[in-house]
């Protein structure tokens, strides 16, 4: 009990106290001298009181403040991470960009396609299988593009199409199994066939006589040949091995195709039409 009559007396005097304040500060603002005195004792009185109170609330306000600019600076970091995301790709778009730029240019000067008329065209599938190696491309008989046609790069033969839709063409690929390309040796002028080989690199030349001049690095290029189904002087590849076995009526050799065909995005196709 003696507790509960002590925390009642330090109410009241709190009580009082304050309505002492008001009342001064009242008499003040009207203009009464004879209370300066009084007013400068209450101030001595309640600047103790007034350190605690500064002193409990002043963690509080901060922490506020604390809270509020954390927030902000959230929110700031926020905004800069979305700016930088966007920046980002941007900088990637701009750089594929350009890359195809420069892959469009490389396809508008065919030097190999001499006056034969061409559309571009991008590759929208890849299908290898163990049957068939093929690209399909964005284009079809509504851009004039028949089966048969050769389809190229700036640095050689693709293939040709298989297959033509309105808005879209199957193309079968240097590489497949059931291609065979007549060629040409543009050193010695020795003609051959280069046959696919699925999934591997290296494609073998078929049918150059024992004793034509054949070494690594020579170019081959398509003859014109093989019933008019490409164009003469496309770039095919190059000469990686050649050997003569005993007894045999023509050399063992293969070729590297000078298209990558890993890496396949746009491409042209010749708007030649085969020769009966």
């Amino acid at each position: 009990m003696a507790v509960y009559r002590r925390s009642r007396r330090q109410r009241f005097a709190l009580v009082v106290l304050i309505l002492t304040s008001i009342t001064v500060v009242t008499l003040d603002f009207r203009g009464d001298g004879a209370v300066g005195s009084l007013r400068s004792g209450l101030r001595d009185v309640f600047a103790p009181a007034q350190a605690v109170v500064a002193r409990v609330f002043s963690p509080v306000t901060g922490a506020f403040g604390g809270i509020s600019r954390y927030r902000g600076l959230r929110s700031e970091n926020e905004r800069l991470r979305r700016e930088l995301d966007t920046a980002k790709a941007e900088a990637l778009k701009g750089a594929d960009a350009s890359r195809e730029r420069r892959l469009l240019l490389a396809l508008g000067g065919l030097d190999f396609a001499g006056e034969i008329r061409s559309i571009p065209a991008r590759v929208v599938g890849y299908a290898p299988s163990n049957f068939a190696v093929t690209i399909e491309i964005n284009k079809g008989i509504g851009h004039r593009l028949a089966v048969g046609m050769p389809v190229v790069t700036e640095a050689g033969l693709v293939g040709r199409i298989t297959e033509a839709s309105w808005d879209r063409s199957t193309v079968l690929l240097l590489t497949d199994p059931a291609s065979a390309v007549g060629v040409r040796l543009a050193t010695s002028g020795e003609v051959g066939v280069v046959k696919g080989a699925g999934q591997r690199r290296l494609l073998p030349l078929d049918l150059i006589p024992v004793e034509a001049e054949l070494k690594p690095g020579d170019a081959v290029v398509t003859s014109g040949l093989d019933g008019g189904l490409f164009p003469p002087a496309v770039p095919v590849g190059r000469v990686v091995m050649a050997k003569v076995e005993p007894g045999a009526l023509a050399q063992e050799a293969t070729i590297e195709p000078t298209v990558d065909f890993a890496r396949l995005e746009l491409v042209k196709v010749l708007l030649w039409t085969p020769r009966p």
